[in-house]
Formats: structure tokens, sequence, C-alpha cells
């Protein structure tokens, strides 16, 4: 049950911790993600009899089945999160980077590092592995961190966390160091979001719902991220096996990721050579297509369109397919109604690929290729806190460096200002 105050004592516990733990040394870091990957495996049981509890809830609740696919943890995917939490270690650390330099005429050395951002508040939804992911990178990075995951996953949650809270304090995790808002209540997100003085930043992992109330009511900064209307846009040169595999790929292969593909736009030139294989392995997938006029003539399968569906972030096997007359028609909706995650052409015209990589403005403009890969992981980033879609202080996959920030050291030897 909550009680006014609870997130408040957290974050004065994590902000005292963060003081030690953003001085630890790699190797003292190191030792206690790889304590922590041991935890998972050793503690996999206690892991898996959560998950049930909470799978179970979320048949009982009606939660759709792509939600259920990233609430579920098995085995292999403990192991999974294991090495992730390995692979974070064996990444350079982030903290203490001399980024640049300078000597003054005056004298004056000035010398900028990278610096742990201290305290970091992590708001997200059903899928227990983030719990692992963002522990793990906050630890290499020398931040604390209070993680308030959504009701669907609190028991997987709270298992997860517990387990590595407890292997990391006996490798040297100080006291505190991580918080798990243990209650399900939506009073405990808005004292994390006012916690100023406490929190330096909030990051919210989830659907837009979750996002849009943190960034418009918190009062600690916020690093937006997730929301996913990516699309696809199919051009008139487009090889069209090419361009079949890539719309497969980017709607079927994890339709509740945020870097899916929720609308498909087809160049008129191209549609009667694409559309047609197209739509019929989308239906042998199961996918629910909403399309316009010229897209519903291709298949009585095709449900209308609204104008809420070209705006809507589904995470599940529905999508939204458009024809258009031009690339700067494709162009001119992605502007629209793109949330400025993940965008792609796919083309043999190298000048069409060229323009719709300068005029799309998102994370990530891909050419040929399919959105999916917005990912730290497959970025080669090693593990993502979340896919930052705005423009400061980081954008895209947020891995190790984005959690850090800068500080200025300054040596002289009497220097006075005149």
């Amino acid at each position: 049950m909550y009680e006014v105050g609870m997130v408040r004592t957290q974050g004065e516990a994590a902000k005292r911790a963060s003081l030690e733990l953003g001085i630890l040394n790699t190797r003292v870091k190191n030792e206690i993600l790889e304590s922590m990957a041991d935890g998972l495996l050793a503690e996999e049981k206690t892991i898996l009899e959560a998950n049930a509890v909470d799978m179970e809830e979320g048949r009982k609740n009606g939660l759709r089945n792509s939600l259920l696919d990233r609430l579920l943890l098995t085995h292999d995917r403990i192991a999974q999160m294991a090495e992730g939490i390995r692979q974070v270690a064996g990444l350079p650390d982030p903290v203490g980077r001399i980024l640049s330099g300078a000597n003054l005429p005056n004298g004056l050395t000035i010398t900028k590092i990278s610096v742990p951002l201290g305290v970091i508040g992590i708001i997200y939804e059903a899928r227990p592995n983030v719990t692992a992911d963002a522990i793990a990178l906050c630890m290499k990075s020398g931040n604390a961190v209070i993680l308030k995951g959504g009701r669907e996953a609190l028991h997987s949650n709270k298992a997860v966390s517990d387990v590595l809270i407890a292997y990391g304090e006996k490798a040297g995790l100080p006291q505190g160091a991580v918080q798990f808002v243990n209650v399900p209540d939506r009073a405990a997100v808005d004292e994390l979001i006012h916690l100023e003085g406490l929190v330096d930043v909030v990051i919210p992992r989830g659907g837009a719902g979750l996002i849009k109330n943190v960034v418009h009511n918190a009062s600690v900064p916020v690093i937006e991220t997730g929301a996913g209307v990516c699309h696809t846009y199919v051009d008139a040169y487009a090889n069209v096996p090419m361009a079949v595999d890539i719309a497969m790929n980017a709607k079927v292969n994890r339709p509740s990721t945020c870097n899916a593909m929720e609308t498909l736009l087809v160049h008129k030139d191209i549609a009667d050579a694409f559309l047609p294989a197209m739509l019929d392995a989308y239906k042998k997938a199961h996918v629910t297509i909403l399309g316009d006029a010229r897209t519903q003539s291709y298949s009585c399968d095709v449900q209308p369109a609204t104008e809420e569906d070209w705006a809507t972030e589904y995470g599940d096997l529905r999508l939204s397919v458009k024809v258009v007359d031009s690339l700067e028609e494709a162009v001119a909706h992605i502007r629209r109604y793109s949330t400025g995650h993940s965008e792609a052409i796919v083309t043999d015209n190298y000048e069409n690929a060229r323009k719709f990589q300068q005029l799309v403005d998102a994370a990530a403009v891909y050419v040929n290729a399919s959105t999916r890969f917005t990912d730290g992981f497959e970025f080669g980033f090693g593990a993502e806190i979340g896919i930052s879609t705005q423009k400061l202080h980081a954008r895209g996959p947020m891995a190790l460096p984005e959690l850090t920030t800068t500080k200025y050291l300054v040596n002289g030897n009497g220097q006075v200002r005149k």
C-alpha cells in the first residue's frame, strides 16, 4: 500500500548512495555486475515463480497477447538477461573520460570529463528485462536508480530487483543505490517525478499515455523515450522481394516493441507489383490491415483507416497502409504523424534514398533495412536504457555514454579575474 513520502525516502537513500557509487572504480563496478549476473541464474526458480503470478493475473485481466509476450520470462530469457549484464560489464567505463581540454593564455588549464548524472528515475511498463538492463547500465555509469515498473509485472520486477540488489551488495554495491518502488499506485509516480534535488532525471519507457503524463507533469528533467509511430516507405524504385521482407520483419518480428512499423506507405507506381504479395503475406501472419481507399481496392480484407489510425502506435498485429503519389507525399505524411523514432525507405534509387534521409527528421532513418534495428544491442552499444525521441542531451538508443553528463576541471596557480 502506498504511503505519502515513501518514494521521497527512497530518493533520499538513492541520493546518499549516488555519492559513493559515482566514485567507484571500474574493477569494483564490473565485479558488482558479474555478481548480479550470477544471481539471476542462481535465483531463476524464484524469479520464474514470481513471473508466473504476473502471467496468471495478466491473462485474467485480459492483457493482450503482445503484452503477455513482453511480460513472459523463461529460462532462456533469464539467461539472456544475465548475459546482457555481463556484456555491460565488458563495455568501456563511460565515467571519467577526457572529452576535451585547453590551456588558456592566462595559464589556466581546463579539462572536460564525463561524470554520472546522479540519480535516475525510470518508469516503465510490462517488461521485466528492463529492470535488469536499467540496473546494469546505471551501475556501470555510476548512477543510483529508482525503478517504478507497471502493475502488470510487479511481482516479476520485484523478484529481479531483489536478486540484483542482494547479489550486488555482496560485491560492493552501496546500500540504497538501487531502489524499487514496490506499489502499483500512480501516486508513487507523481511523487517520483516531483523529487527536485533528489532525482536528477526521469526516463519514462512505455506507451504514449505514460510518456505524455510524465512529460507534462514532471518538475524534474525528463528524457522522452519510446513512443514509436514508425513508417516504412516503399519507393517506386524498390526491389519488391526486398521490400516484402523488410515490411514483414518491421511489423511481425516483434509488434509490441517501439521500433516496430505502424504505417506502410507505398508509391502508386509499384503498388500493383508489391501490395498483392504483401497483403497476402500479412494475412497469413494474422495482421489486421487498415488502409486508404486505394489500398482497400487490392483486398476485401482491408478495413478503412481513420485519421486516428495514422497517428496510432498499435503495439500489436495491426498496420495502417497508404498508397502515395510521390516521395514528397510520403515525407509529408511522415512529418505529420511520426513520433521521431525510426523511419525507413526501400529503394534502389540513390538520389531518393539520400533525399529521404535528408528530409525525414527522426532519431534513426533507414535505407533498405527494417526499423526493428533501432536498439542499443543491435547498434553495438550493449543494453539500452531507452530510445530517446527528443533532441536535447540524447537522441536514439541511450546506452552508457548517454547516462553521463560533463564536468569541467579547472586548474590554476593563483589566477584572479580582472
